[in-house]
């Protein structure tokens, strides 16, 4: 049996104020529809159909070949969506899952038990044909979500959308969030009896009553309503990224991850963690961000799409797109940019920074210090104040420091320049020349002691 997917991603999504499609907002670092397309994937090994409209190319450059795309230039109701799959999906599958690009929270598991419930169901042969399994949830909260109606023998009969609902039918609590698993032929073969509504739009939730004529049966399933939560307003997705996070928080912790305060720590669902690392509180581990084991981050550290070795400290520190090898530390106050890399053992002190530079292993930078465009060898000793004048006011220039320097505090190194291995900078020294192995300059500008 093979389950394909569709799953509905045209809408603008007005409430959202926002000339980015409501879809591609991000939530826990990944953009909405991302987070179905991953929950679908874990049902079928089709790639799911994602129905665009409104910003379709931007949703397309996201997801790339994780999916096919079906048009919906007017957007005229779910079933209209739906419909537009039809060539795409029709005799390629034995059942198909409708849900929506605007569902992040939800999960894999759920669509596999709605597949089993369709399944279950459409074995029994005492039983009427099963046309659609469906989810519903109990909550007191609508969210705008239609409502079940069943008969007297607790049988479905039909969905009605809310804003068509009698003040009787406003008061039940069964919703419909649309998340559907429909007979294939069934399905393809039915859409098209789907009656045009008093607003113009062909619903999906009518399947259900066109179903139920046919005496064909329709199957429910509850789940927890957190997974169905849809995004319509900012507000929305601040609910649902914080219930992802927590997700997120919960799965590290149960592989190892000591994480003080969850409710002040932020990790992107990209984000790997090794074991009996320590997050402290106001840690925002961000995009494709890893960390190894045995590591202390934090306190109010943020690391960016960055790599982080194991046995390392990171404290009161930001790190973007930059690498720390195994044993390495910075902080408090530390500032790793766009392709800074320290090697093992290497220490920064407080309010440093270092941008697109290498610092060898056991390499030691005092506080107060600035490295840009540096290649700097092992155990090398960076004083206090030490700055690399790198930018000439029109290119960018490299310094190149060899094994065991010793620099001096407040010195200024101006680039391009190369300073031999076990040379020495006196404090305060201005170094405008190469220094050889080995060498002693000081002063302003850097010279050798005389004889």
């Amino acid at each position: 049996m093979t389950t394909a997917t569709v799953i509905l991603a045209a809408g603008q999504g007005t409430r959202m104020k926002s000339d980015l499609p409501k879809v591609l907002h991000h939530a826990a670092g990944r953009p909405l529809v991302a987070w179905v397309v991953d929950a679908a994937a874990q049902v079928t090994d089709l790639p799911p159909v994602v129905v665009i409209g409104h910003g379709g190319e931007q949703v397309q450059a996201l997801l790339g070949d994780q999916a096919v795309y079906a048009q919906q230039t007017q957007r005229l109701g779910t079933g209209h969506a739906v419909q537009h799959a039809t060539e795409l999906l029709q005799g390629k599958a034995d059942r198909v899952i409708a849900l929506y690009g605007d569902m992040p929270l939800v999960q894999g598991k759920t669509l596999a038990d709605l597949v089993a419930l369709y399944e279950t169901s459409a074995a029994d042969p005492q039983a009427a044909p099963v046309a659609i399994a469906m989810i519903t949830i109990r909550r007191e909260d609508p969210q705008g979500f239609g409502r079940i109606l069943r008969n007297g023998d607790g049988e479905v009969q039909r969905i009605v959308e809310e804003a068509d609902c009698t003040p009787e039918q406003l008061r039940i609590q069964e919703l419909n969030p649309g998340l559907y698993c429909f007979d294939d032929d069934w399905l393809w073969k039915n859409l098209p009896n789907i009656r045009i509504s008093p607003k113009g739009e062909y619903y999906l939730t009518d399947m259900v009553e066109i179903a139920v004529a046919q005496s064909r049966r329709v199957v429910t399933m509850d789940v927890a309503a957190e997974e169905t939560y849809g995004i319509n307003t900012r507000s929305h997705l601040a609910i649902a990224a914080k219930a992802l996070r927590q997700r997120i928080l919960e799965r590290r912790m149960d592989a190892g991850v000591t994480i003080i305060d969850p409710a002040t720590t932020y990790v992107d669902a990209g984000v790997t963690i090794g074991v009996d690392t320590t997050l402290l509180p106001g840690v925002h581990l961000q995009g494709e961000t890893t960390i190894g084991s045995a590591c202390t981050i934090g306190p109010n550290t943020q690391i960016v799409d960055s790599r982080i070795g194991s046995g390392c400290r990171i404290v009161y520190s930001v790190v973007e797109q930059a690498r720390m090898d195994d044993g390495s530390e910075i902080g408090p106050f530390g500032h790793l940019r766009k392709g800074a890399h320290l090697g093992e053992g290497v220490h920064m002190g407080n309010f440093g920074e270092v941008k697109n530079s290498y610092l060898g292993p056991g390499t030691k930078m005092g506080h107060f210090s600035y490295l840009g465009d540096a290649q700097i060898e092992g155990d090398v000793n960076i004083g206090a104040g030490t700055i690399t004048c790198n930018f000439d006011g029109q290119n960018k220039h490299k310094t190149v420091i060899g094994k065991g320097v010793f620099i001096g505090s407040d010195t200024m190194l101006v680039a391009p320049l190369t300073i031999g291995a076990n040379a020495r900078t006196g404090a305060g020294s201005v170094v405008t020349k190469d220094i050889p192995a080995g060498g002693l300059v000081y002063g302003v500008p850097a010279r050798p002691p005389k004889e």
